[in-house]
């Protein structure tokens, strides 16, 4: 028999813990109410990740708009995938760097890097075009949207 205390720590863990893309949208979607807001997580030790993730991240947002047209959304990328976003790989990564221009310019989506990591890379703010943000740690953007109330999503490949 599970204990009160355990239940409690139970249901603390599955309402703080963010529920992976899919699985979070589809709450999202059927829900009645819009939340304040949703954040996109994104952090992957591959420097390709952003040609699946940014798709799939701009789908998500049109399906979020559609369904509450003035939810605030944003993305938080600090994994090894930011570099991508650098302004020397505009060309390699073109596909990648017109989505993040248009969520940011057309859909009012910020999309935020992380300043921290990209300093160890001797990679400076300065590095990235004016359409991506460079927060100074890119879990502490995340946190900033979670205590406004804003939904974390953690994006993933898909299988």
């Amino acid at each position: 028999m599970t204990s009160l205390p355990h239940l409690l720590v139970l249901l603390l863990a599955l309402t703080t813990t963010p529920l992976f893309a899919s699985e979070r949208m589809q709450s999202l979607l059927s829900s009645e109410q819009a939340p304040a807001g949703v954040v996109f997580e994104i952090v992957e030790g591959d420097e390709n990740a952003l040609e699946w993730a940014m798709p799939q991240v701009a789908e998500y947002v049109r399906q979020l708009r559609a369904r509450f047209p003035g939810i605030g959304i944003a993305v938080v990328t600090h994994g090894s995938e930011q570099f991508a976003l650098e302004r020397r790989y505009r060309d390699e990564y073109a596909t990648v760097h017109q989505l993040v221009r248009s969520l940011t310019e057309d859909e009012n989506v910020p999309v935020h890097v992380c300043g921290t990591h990209a300093s160890w890379y001797d990679v400076t703010p300065e590095d990235f075009p004016d359409y991506v943000d460079v927060s100074a740690a890119g879990p502490a953007q995340i946190n900033d949207y979670r205590q406004l109330g804003w939904v974390l999503i953690k994006v993933e490949e898909p299988e």
